[in-house]
């Protein structure tokens, strides 16, 4: 008689060999992939250990509070010099941490030569360069003046920017308006249709938005963002459905503005052609939401993950204003013809402030059309949702999936479940060519560097003693 009356059953932890070994001898397993905090490294262990503290959980409670109640609302566009606080008539804008002239990438610098020639400081892109080269121009983080950008992220003293304020708790964020698709100047493009295309925008399209907007009394964009979630938009890469609700809302304010009827046609066809026009306005209601948690001592929550082609950049409430940094990653999806990975600049732009408060690659699962723009399978797209509820420590109710069963969408990273989890975040992003003046190339995934999240935390475990 055997040791072990009856059938054996067993659960198998870590190695899934061991688990194959057994079902082949007849046993039944339940294999759980199992790892150890922190892939068992017993320094960040000993970090992880030494922030499992009350006050983190409390301040971290307060942030996701901050989160969820956060009510961004687009209450006008004015020109960035006017609005953006900090701005100069020298100061020119750019996503991602701090980067100097001589370190920015080729999308990047081709994005501010564009802006120079914008700004009538130069008349040639040799020009534009020398001034830029020479110091007469400062370079700042959008970040800094709470502010964001797709891509390239540029932004320069006569842009017009969206102002959304956080009506529920006060605080403003701003972002410039969508160019579309094509030969843009937030992909590094600087072409003649690029300057014309952007004075079109900021002489005809920001004025008529602007009556609009305060026609309307202002638009509320969380409830946008929340419907466009139900209709297969994660507002980063995928906005048609978000665009057409605000192109629904707005377009009857804008008729009553009194404007003439042909700026009012321009206005329309621009929305009808812009699919990612509410891109820019989902990246301003996160940043506006994702602000109010600046300077929350104790807390380990992430309030901006950002690109600048040459670096990544985290912020961490709890650390006030400090990035942490690690190179850019290289984004894996798929290129427009013609195109190959050695075209490829790392990844870019301040757009996953749209994944740090919780949708973009955080919701792919109310989005599986997103796969044939990034790449991957709709399976995949909900296993990714599903992955980032091991990092967060809420589930946000005002956006919900319907694939899911309509949980909230996974909200409020949080360092240390990065680290023990061995986890980092998803993102979803366009692909910009690493040389300047080409555009966009191709579009896909990626992953926060882990360095960062370990700066982070141990620099979070000073701060707390």
């Amino acid at each position: 008689m055997g040791i072990i009356g009856g059938e054996v059953s067993v659960v198998n932890l870590g190695l899934e060999a061991f688990a194959e070994s057994l079902r082949q001898q007849g046993a039944k397993v339940v294999h759980v992939d199992w790892r150890p905090p922190a892939g068992g490294d017993p320094e960040k262990i000993k970090l992880l250990y030494s922030l499992e503290r009350d006050e983190v959980d409390e301040a971290n409670r307060g942030g996701v509070g901050r989160i969820l109640k956060s009510q961004p609302v687009l209450v006008d566009v004015q020109p960035a010099l006017k609005a953006i606080p900090g701005m100069r008539g020298d100061l020119f804008l750019h996503s991602g941490p701090p980067v100097r002239w001589d370190r920015m990438c080729g999308p990047m610098r081709g994005a501010m030569i564009g802006a120079v020639l914008l700004e009538g400081l130069e008349d040639s892109p040799e020009g534009a360069e020398r001034r830029l080269r020479s110091g007469d121009i400062s370079f700042e983080p959008c970040h800094d003046h709470s502010a964001v950008g797709p891509m390239a992220g540029v932004i320069s003293p006569s842009m017009p920017v969206f102002v959304v304020e956080n009506k529920a708790l006060g605080n403003r964020a701003y972002s410039n308006i969508n160019e579309g698709f094509g030969k843009v100047l937030r992909f590094g493009a600087y072409g003649p249709e690029v300057i014309k295309r952007l004075k079109w925008m900021e002489e005809t399209l920001a004025p008529a938005l602007a009556a609009g907007i305060r026609e309307a009394g202002g638009i509320d964009l969380r409830g946008i963002m929340a419907r466009a979630l139900h209709m297969g938009d994660e507002c980063h890469n995928r906005n048609v459905a978000a665009t057409s609700i605000f192109a629904r809302t707005f377009m009857p304010h804008l008729l009553h503005a009194g404007l003439p009827n042909s700026v009012a046609e321009e206005v329309a066809k621009y929305l009808s052609e812009t699919d990612h026009f509410f891109l820019n306005l989902s990246m301003a209601a996160c940043k506006a939401t994702m602000d109010s948690l600046a300077g929350l001592k104790g807390s380990s929550l992430v309030t901006a993950m950002t690109r600048n082609g040459t670096e990544f950049g985290l912020r961490v409430a709890g650390t006030g204003g400090e990035w942490f940094t690690a190179p850019a990653p290289i984004v894996k999806g798929l290129y427009f013809p013609g195109f190959k990975d050695e075209d490829a600049n790392p990844d870019l732009g301040d757009s996953s402030i749209t994944e740090t408060a919780g949708i973009g690659g955080f919701a792919m699962a109310a989005a599986p059309a997103i796969v044939q723009f990034v790449g991957g399978s709709p399976q995949e797209a909900l296993e990714y949702t599903r992955e980032m509820y091991e990092i967060t420590v809420a589930r946000n109710p005002n956006f919900t999936i319907p694939f899911l069963n309509f949980e909230g969408t996974p909200t409020g990273i949080d360092v240390r479940r990065v680290i023990a989890t061995g986890i980092s975040p998803i993102i979803n992003t366009g692909i910009a060519h690493r040389e300047p003046g080409i555009g966009q190339i191709g579009a896909g995934l990626t992953r926060a560097p882990m360095e960062c999240f370990e700066k982070a935390l141990k620099r979070l475990a000073e701060e707390l003693g």
